[in-house]
């Protein structure tokens, strides 16, 4: 009986590709790879050109870009409000306590348990106030 010549080795019952197939394999990752390193460079320098002032200033891991604008005119609002059912309005995200004479900070390890007397604006205002940030 003629044996037919292929590009499998044959051992046992397993079959696995010869050593030529191996390389080629690896050679065609390598190359996928490559491509796609060199399309996410080109949308790294597309995105950080891009015009109108929009973009992201960047993270740690697990946190998303924090993203920016550039403002027409500067900010006119109050350094502070108050709360609404225990909440702060988007535009004064630091919360304060003023019994304790402290402000947390968005993302800070006790800002979401932490029920505010009064919501500032950005963290200057509460100093202002004579607040002092938390620890962390």
């Amino acid at each position: 009986m003629a044996m037919i010549a292929t590009n499998y080795k044959s051992i046992g019952r397993r079959v696995r590709p010869s050593g030529a197939m191996r390389a080629k394999t690896v050679r065609r990752a390598i190359g996928v790879a490559l491509l796609a390193g060199g399309a996410y460079a080109v949308w790294r320098v597309v995105v950080a050109n891009q015009s109108g002032g929009v973009g992201g200033d960047p993270q740690p891991f697990p946190f998303p870009p924090q993203s920016r604008t550039v403002d027409a005119e500067p900010d006119t609002s109050p350094a502070w409000r108050e709360p609404v059912d225990g909440v702060c309005p988007a535009s004064h995200p630091v919360k304060a306590k003023l019994r304790s004479g402290i402000y947390h900070r968005p993302g800070g390890q006790s800002y979401e348990r932490t029920r505010p007397d009064r919501c500032y604006r950005d963290d200057a205002a509460a100093e202002a106030d004579g607040l002092r940030a938390a620890k962390r």
